[in-house]
């Protein structure tokens, strides 16, 4: 899942060596290849061939190797990273139901390896994939092999032996940004369950982690700027946060297999476990003249606070590599804001009349200028857009409210005004209902509004969500897979790509993979796996 100006792990340059060939092996090679049926292929790629022509793949004697001139050789840690997990994925347990009427011969020939072959000048294999990386790809036992797309072309015939028919495959992603959203706010979840995910998001062609990783709840990111906000903010000051060394293993463990990770610090609502470890950062709510006790949202007349968030975004914009920064700013309530004062007084001064829109807006601005310093852009949730805060041009809209009209109108706004958007509002994986709830995630386009071509050139894909308020370890995994794999094909696939029954077929044959990897998928429907889930 990497950049093919670095290394693509769906795309590398490769041939087949050790080939024991003969005139009836030429002779099959020769055939015209007739309509593909797709086997287990997930996401479906833009273009399929397959022939029906065998090749036998032997663990012992099977190999992974650097071509002759490839600008990745062994120094390169992320390729040799991916031999090894693929070379695990292929030859570790049973492969899935080989696509029908395969041709039946035991006396297959024998295919060696692959020679993977990385021809741009500069590899980049120590840097971090990024909203600009190639992600296209060619797939041929004599052209070019995508490491996780070919495991998946992999199967076992009833002997056990592991076979790959020959096929041509061109593939790229349809969209840039193909997102999940994590929440480790309203339950912590432990560093090994991250990682499990972002290994299943590398299966499913997912490469962004949408961190969202403090809220009301809880602040488990642990500062070294300011160690009272986990300190005091967190479930638990020692067992429920995520340390310096925690973040830098995940953000590395994602990079090896192509996935950017962008943080999400949502103000100014959102920041209820903020205000325990930083004194004066939220706003005193008022009963009438007298203080409340309570607190509302950041307090956005005061120096302190963008002093505050100064110090704090230039540290997460030294933490986090990728070039953008979720800033959330949903959901805000103006009661607090309403209530205070102050708040009232500085509102007549700035001639705001009661529009705490303006006064969000002002501090929203303040925020943007402050990231944008770091040299980071900014995403922000649509609530930001609809208030009419001035934006630069390269912030990212994330579209999350609405029916399905409602959110298709969104979209249309917010490309009309010029900019780029994001959408998640059909695929928050956390509502759940009885039955196949996948089919609509699967039928959902980010692209299905009222607009011009430019202005659909401006999405650049959506986010998957799970939110957290009832799920944990015990439960996030299956509630995720495979659900989230639908959104994963939408955003991968190309547009006509829509066969639901066809998807069916292909999406169970891919959660029995899931579950040969070790991840505890649901099943889709009455069904049974080669290998089923033997637990934890």
């Amino acid at each position: 899942m990497f950049s093919s100006n670095v290394f693509v792990l769906w795309g590398v340059l490769s041939s087949c060596w050790g080939l024991r060939q003969d005139a009836r092996v030429d002779e099959e090679l020769a055939r015209s290849p007739r309509p593909s049926k797709w086997g287990s292929l997930w996401p479906l790629p833009q273009r399929v061939a397959t022939f029906d022509v065998s090749f036998k793949l032997a663990a012992a004697s099977f190999q992974m190797l650097d071509g002759n001139g490839s600008s990745a050789g062994p120094s390169c840690s992320l390729l040799q990273d991916a031999y090894r997990r693929y070379d695990k994925y292929i030859f570790g347990g049973v492969k899935p139901e080989r696509p029908r009427a395969r041709d039946r011969r035991t006396d297959f020939p024998v295919l060696m390896g692959l020679q993977v072959l990385i021809t741009d000048p500069e590899p980049e294999c120590d840097q971090y994939p990024s909203v600009t990386s190639d992600e296209s790809f060619q797939i041929s036992l004599d052209l070019f092999l995508g490491l996780e797309t070919f495991s998946q072309l992999v199967y076992e015939d009833d002997f056990g032996a592991k076979l790959v028919n020959w096929t041509q495959i061109s593939d790229y992603p349809r969209f840039a940004h193909r997102g999940l959203l994590l929440d480790t706010s309203r339950h912590f979840l432990p560093v090994k369950v991250i990682l499990a995910n972002l290994e299943t998001m590398a299966m499913n062609k997912f490469n962004v982690f949408h961190w969202h990783i403090v809220d009301d709840q809880s602040f488990p990111y642990m500062s070294r700027t300011f160690p009272d906000l986990s300190q005091k903010g967190a479930y638990h000051p020692y067992t429920h946060v995520y340390t310096p060394s925690d973040v830098k293993t995940i953000i590395e463990f994602a990079r090896l297999r192509g996935i950017r990770v962008i943080p999400e610090f949502d103000t100014p609502g959102h920041t209820q476990s903020w205000g325990k470890g930083q004194a004066g950062l939220l706003t005193p709510c008022f009963a009438g003249s007298r203080p409340s006790g309570s607190f509302g949202p950041v307090n956005p007349i005061l120096n302190s606070t963008y002093d505050f968030m100064r110090r704090l975004f230039r540290e997460v914009a030294a933490v986090f590599p990728d070039d953008y920064v979720h800033l959330g700013g949903d959901e805000v309530d103006f009661t607090c804001w309403k209530s205070n004062p102050d708040i009232r007084t500085f509102m007549e001064q700035q001639g705001f009349g009661k529009n705490y829109s303006k006064l969000e807006s002002l501090y929203i601005q303040r925020l943007l200028d402050i990231v944008s310093s770091t040299e980071k852009g900014s995403i922000i949730w649509q609530e930001v857009f609809d208030n009419g805060v001035k934006l630069k041009a390269d912030a990212l809209i994330h579209v999350w409210k609405g029916t399905g009209q409602q959110y298709r109108n969104e979209m249309a706004n917010v490309t009309a005004a010029g900019y780029r958007a994001l959408l998640s509002t059909p695929w928050y994986l956390n509502r759940i209902a009885y039955g196949q709830d996948w089919r609509g995630h699967y039928k959902a386009d980010p692209q299905d509004f009222q607009g011009t071509a430019a202005q659909k050139k401006l999405v650049i894909g959506g986010e998957a969500c799970l939110w957290g308020e009832y799920v944990d370890a015990t439960n996030l995994t299956p509630r995720l897979w495979p659900r989230a794999s639908a959104v994963a094909e939408r955003l991968w696939s190309a547009q006509n790509v829509t066969d639901v029954d066809d998807a069916y077929d292909r999406l169970s044959s891919h959660r029995c993979r899931m579950l040969e990897r070790g991840i505890p998928a649901e099943p889709l429907f009455s069904s049974f796996c080669p290998r089923e889930f033997e637990g934890i």
